[in-house]
């Protein structure tokens, strides 16, 4: 068996025999890429996957996270959150192969970061209710039967402030985000990110790269769903284009994402142009 480069852990995902082949396919078993059943092969430290909405990017990615059982940054972990139910029925039906199996690492969509957010803000919230309690139920002890009592919870409110300051939801969303990723991400961790670059600028997007990159260096793998040609532009990375009931590995500048981008930012008043002649009525 080769041995699988420094930072690897997931090396493939296979989907194997649909739940009932006869009943009429539902979602996610509807997809022409799950009824294709695929296998997946992660041979690189970074491996995107690209391609248009409903193209089942996102959906293998739920199902591979919800296989791996890794940590989440939203409000629910994979085998609790609703709204990965059919990405859990999809997962029953994963095999994934490993060089080291793990559960060091992070889930994580976009649009779970607000959970998470909301999560931190009622989680102070609640400890400084609970030291408020605290202090009147022994509002005639003395000052170091106090002090002991409170020790935990301020302990904890101190870890709070230490990691995320004035809380994730004080900065903007793409400084909280990018503040997340720089606090989260560890060497030897498995990151299965869906659409990361939602709500950074262009300019975070690098930052963002510039960090991907140097995790890389730290013996981290990563899986990401994503739109961006910037993030695309990692190097090393291996890029795999979701097309109807097709995987193929692509090369940069072969992604659809890519050749748009540039033609559009080479001529976009042409290209504008030539979108307003499609979109414009037939003459009678």
């Amino acid at each position: 068996m080769p041995v699988a480069p420094p930072g690897m852990h997931l090396l493939a995902c296979e989907v194997g025999p649909l739940p009932d082949p006869s009943a009429p396919p539902r979602y996610p078993f509807s997809l022409p890429l799950v009824r294709a059943r695929p296998r997946i092969a992660f041979d690189a430290p970074a491996t995107f996957l690209v391609g248009e909405n409903g193209s089942g990017k996102s959906t293998l990615l739920e199902a591979i996270a919800c296989a791996a059982g890794l940590p989440t940054a939203g409000e629910y972990e994979t085998d609790r959150d609703p709204t990965l139910a059919p990405a859990r029925e999809l997962a029953a039906a994963c095999r994934l192969s490993w060089s080291k199996k793990t559960r060091r690492g992070l889930f994580l969509r976009a649009e779970d970061f607000f959970g998470f957010a909301q999560r931190m803000a009622r989680l102070r919230v609640d400890l400084l209710e609970e030291r408020r309690q605290l202090d009147q139920s022994l509002a005639r002890s003395s000052a170091y039967a106090r002090s002991l009592a409170r020790g935990a919870v301020n302990k904890e409110l101190g870890a709070l402030q230490a990691r995320y300051g004035a809380g994730v939801d004080a900065r903007s969303h793409g400084e909280a985000f990018l503040e997340f990723f720089r606090d989260r991400f560890a060497p030897d961790g498995l990151y299965l990110l869906d659409e990361p670059e939602a709500p950074l600028s262009p300019l975070r997007q690098l930052t963002l790269l510039a960090l991907l990159q140097h995790m890389l260096g730290q013996r981290a793998q990563f899986i990401i769903a994503t739109h961006s040609p910037i993030l695309m532009a990692l190097p090393g990375a291996r890029i795999l284009e979701f097309a109807g009931d097709r995987i193929r590995p692509v090369a940069f500048d072969d992604v659809e994402h890519v050749r748009i981008t540039r033609s559009f930012l080479a001529q976009p008043a042409s290209f504008l142009e030539r979108l307003r002649a499609a979109d414009a009525p037939d003459p009678d």
